[in-house]
């Protein structure tokens, strides 16, 4: 378990303490008022406070929206839907497309969605080009995929361009490493139980948290995950989680571990929130990270 701890420069000016209140109204989480103040630790924080019981949740604080995608010519990626926060009073929200594995429609990411635009996130699940696809190409369904809903959907208006994410399922996590590589200026990557012929991805910098399952047998973690993130730990920002008595399908329906440091990640990331630091750090068992982040 890797418990070292490094000094980060920018977490004081990060930690500031911003003062706002905003009426969270009934998407409140249980227990708050409705009037509850929001202390945001960033100038990109959305929502309430948060608690381990709220990161942990399928259903975030935002009620939400979706769009049907059909598929395009020369758009550089397939059909999908957009999920997102039907809060306008907030804001631009950060942005994330996620893409499913080898021979998996879109179905099998789908309940990413509705999950991480209810926790204050746009969203787009794809269906790949071709179920057959092959990590590289998916990684390149991804950037278009953000870059299209930054610049170009019906909800851009919605999105903050600065602040795009990706991730995927299997090879759809691969990919999600590619697509880091290729695009530094992503804000965040989530490969969720990745497959990908090649595992040395030390010159991405993009924060990236590998999700593995301790059961996979067809991705299995000291091929896949467990080597991947070895190519990235030596940078501060990068995490590993081994979800304990979990398959390679594990991350395709809700799972509330995989959710809770999900969630975090991309709110720590995407949304420069400090709040959700402490759900992160200090490491748990299963848990890989440097800290303080």
């Amino acid at each position: 378990m890797q418990r070292r701890i490094f000094a980060k420069a920018g977490i004081a000016a990060a930690a500031v303490v911003v003062a706002t209140a905003t009426a969270v109204g009934p998407q409140a989480f249980a227990g708050e008022s409705p009037g509850a103040a929001v202390v945001a630790f960033a100038g990109h924080a959305k929502g309430p406070a948060p608690t381990e019981q709220s990161v942990r949740a399928q259903q975030g604080p935002f009620t939400t929206d979706k769009l049907v995608v059909p598929a395009q010519a020369g758009r550089g990626f397939n059909k999908g839907t957009i999920y997102y926060p039907d809060d306008t009073s907030q804001g631009t929200f950060g942005a994330v497309a996620v893409i499913p594995g080898f021979l998996e429609g879109e179905s099998a990411i789908s309940w990413l969605g509705p999950t991480l635009a209810s926790h204050g996130f746009i969203t787009l699940t794809l269906a790949p080009n071709a179920t057959t696809d092959y990590p590289e190409p998916r990684s390149n369904q991804l950037l278009a995929a953000v870059d299209w809903l930054a610049n170009q959907s019906p909800v851009k208006d919605r999105v903050d361009p600065n602040r795009l994410a990706v991730a995927g399922h299997s090879m759809g996590g691969g990919g999600t490493l590619i697509a880091a590589s290729k695009n530094p200026a992503l804000k965040a990557a989530v490969p969720l139980t990745p497959w990908n012929p090649h595992s040395n991805f030390s010159d991405v910098t993009v924060p990236t948290l590998i999700i593995g399952a301790d059961r996979d047998f067809i991705a299995p973690t000291f091929m896949h995950a467990s080597p991947m993130y070895n190519s990235l730990k030596a940078k501060q920002d990068q995490a590993y989680l081994k979800l304990k008595n979990a398959d390679h399908f594990a991350t395709n329906r809700y799972n509330a571990t995989a959710t809770a440091y999900t969630v975090s990640w991309l709110k720590r990331y995407v949304d420069e929130d400090t709040r959700y630091s402490q759900f992160l750090c200090p490491v748990k068992s299963g848990f890989q990270l440097t800290c303080p982040i």
